[in-house]
């Protein structure tokens, strides 16, 4: 199996992926995702799209993340992962639709508008 090549965004995160047959490697930035995210929550997200398809453990995937906070990163591996898996088999495609994992997010951070604090929060009032 050849080396598959995919992009991932979540807010203003990136994740590219280079993903192929291996034992279950997974480095983020040089170093092992589960020093990058320490919490056991973002890694279960990473390892989602995997346990749908049956396939954890059988793939090393090296990513470069990039903007962004430790969650929408997380998401954005996520989505990647997703990606990856339909390049392989097409056959993965209802599974990982009927989760979600293929859907790009698209919330995000509203602009700070003039005359505003935030971008709907409005200076406080005072009558004296």
């Amino acid at each position: 199996m050849e080396i598959i090549n995919t992009i991932g965004r979540r807010k203003t995160a990136v994740a590219r992926i280079y993903m192929q047959s291996g034992n279950g490697n997974i480095t983020v930035n040089g170093r092992d995702y589960k020093e990058y995210f320490a919490s056991e929550v973002l890694q279960t997200i990473i390892h989602q799209p995997l346990a749908v398809v049956n396939e954890l453990g059988k793939y090393d995937i090296k990513a470069n993340l990039d903007g962004g906070g430790v969650s929408g990163q997380a998401e954005a591996l996520r989505l990647a992962i997703s990606r990856a898996l339909l390049e392989i088999s097409a056959e993965y495609r209802a599974a990982l639709k009927k989760e979600g994992y293929l859907t790009r997010d698209p919330r995000m951070v509203e602009r700070k508008k003039y005359g505003r604090r935030k971008a709907r929060r409005r200076f406080q009032f005072s009558k004296r």
